[in-house]
């Protein structure tokens, strides 16, 4: 079963691989509170990493407790500091991030796109369609987020810069909602975020690419080879 925790509960003393995680009983996920992810919907809780850390919960056996936390940097703190076992979160799979995290078998197929505004919503400015438009915008994104590599590349493909915000306080969902309401202009997310908020906030536009097709995991840290074969859905 899983419950739900709003801070980390325990900092454990030694390092924390599978045997350990099993022989205590206890799985802890780290994700964000989002319509994406997970959410109560007045008594239920949903959705996709709920429902697959459900599913994890059942096939294992294992007490899966959820803690939510919006700030994909801290996010990555409870991973180093072992107050979480796994991040689950729309986060794409780069090859620098191999350098510091050890990642699940692909759980989906996402792509980065472009949050922006509508022409009727944006003073009947078109959106940007063409990558070279990008030169010089500001562009706003999660503190830590691995979007700032695809961002810095493809600054470099274009020949021009491209200025890369990191927000310490917010999440993808949240700066979607400030391009709908004009408070910024650009942001990056992955394409099932955008699309699951498209209804709700029609001002934006979400058709513009930043990235191809890419493979997106859970992260979990180093300390935690054993996941790699330990019980997941099939």
């Amino acid at each position: 079963m899983a419950y739900l925790w709003w801070l980390p509960v325990h900092k454990p003393t030694v390092a924390r691989d599978y045997p350990e995680i099993a022989s205590e009983g206890i799985l802890r996920i780290t994700t964000e509170y989002d319509q994406a992810g997970y959410y109560v919907d007045g008594d239920t809780i949903a959705d996709f990493q709920y429902e697959l850390a459900q599913a994890i919960a059942n096939l294992s056996g294992l007490e899966v407790q959820i803690i939510l936390e919006m700030n994909l940097q801290q996010s990555f703190g409870l991973l180093q500091q072992q107050q979480a076992d796994i991040i689950a979160r729309n986060i794409p799979v780069m090859s620098e991030s191999k350098e510091s995290y050890l990642f699940t078998d692909p759980i989906v197929f996402n792509r980065q796109i472009l949050i922006q505004r509508t022409a009727e919503a944006n003073q009947g400015i078109s959106p940007i369609r063409n990558q070279l438009e990008l030169a010089q915008k500001t562009i706003y994104i999660p503190k830590e987020s691995p979007v700032a590599i695809r961002l810095q590349n493809l600054a470099l493909e274009i020949g021009d810069t491209i200025h890369i915000e990191e927000e310490e306080l917010y999440s993808s969902e949240q700066l979607i909602i400030m391009v709908a309401r004009g408070e910024i202009d650009y942001a990056v997310t992955d394409f099932r975020t955008a699309l699951t908020l498209h209804n709700h906030f029609p001002k934006i536009d979400i058709d513009t690419d930043v990235s191809f097709t890419q493979l997106q995991s859970w992260y979990y840290a180093k300390t935690l080879p054993s996941c790699s074969t330990a019980p997941t859905p099939g």
